[in-house]
């Protein structure tokens, strides 16, 4: 009597799981197929089942960052070289001595940013030039890359295109150098 009772629970044990394997199954491929139903003219209904978005392809972009200790200013191309938008310190700020803070820097950047979204550039070739024969570039390019990376762009490489004079022209003083 007791084995017969232990068997019957055992049945609805299984029972039971295999029920909640079919409601599992069903929930799986409901979840992946989703179907909907859209109405046409006459008032028929049409299924149509819902595909995964397509990726979107990642447009790429070259920013000159051309930064001296006088001014900033910011040209995106696409990959051919055509000019998209250029924008430099001066047209963010009044005061020509701000034009080359890194805040103005920060605000061309994301002129820059909002442009590029408008033509779907979702990463950039970065190419950063100061003025001829300096060191090390202006105080707006760390923060102007910084602020991009911010607004959610892919920084594909950074390559300094600072020109380096090789000679040039005589320097002043004559053969001795400049006596005081």
């Amino acid at each position: 009597m007791k084995e017969e009772k232990t068997e019957m629970k055992e049945e609805k044990k299984i029972d039971n799981l295999k029920s909640e394997e079919k409601e599992i199954s069903s929930k799986k491929s409901t979840s992946e197929t989703k179907i909907k139903g859209v109405e046409k003219e006459g008032g028929a209904e049409e299924i149509k089942e819902d595909r995964k978005p397509k990726k979107k392809e990642d447009r790429i972009g070259i920013l000159n960052i051309y930064t001296t200790f006088n001014n900033t200013i910011m040209n995106l191309t696409d990959m051919s070289g055509n000019s998209i938008v250029k924008y430099s310190g001066g047209q963010s700020t009044k005061q020509s001595r701000l034009k080359a803070n890194p805040t103005i820097a920060m605000f061309i950047a994301q002129r820059i940013a909002e442009e590029a979204r408008d033509n779907g550039i979702t990463g950039f070739y970065i190419k950063i030039r100061s003025a001829t024969g300096q060191n090390n570039p202006g105080p707006g390019a760390h923060t102007a890359i910084k602020s991009l990376t911010r607004a959610g762009f892919r920084i594909l490489s950074i390559m300094d295109t600072t020109r380096i004079a090789r000679g040039g022209p005589k320097k002043k003083g004559g053969r001795r150098g400049r006596r005081v």
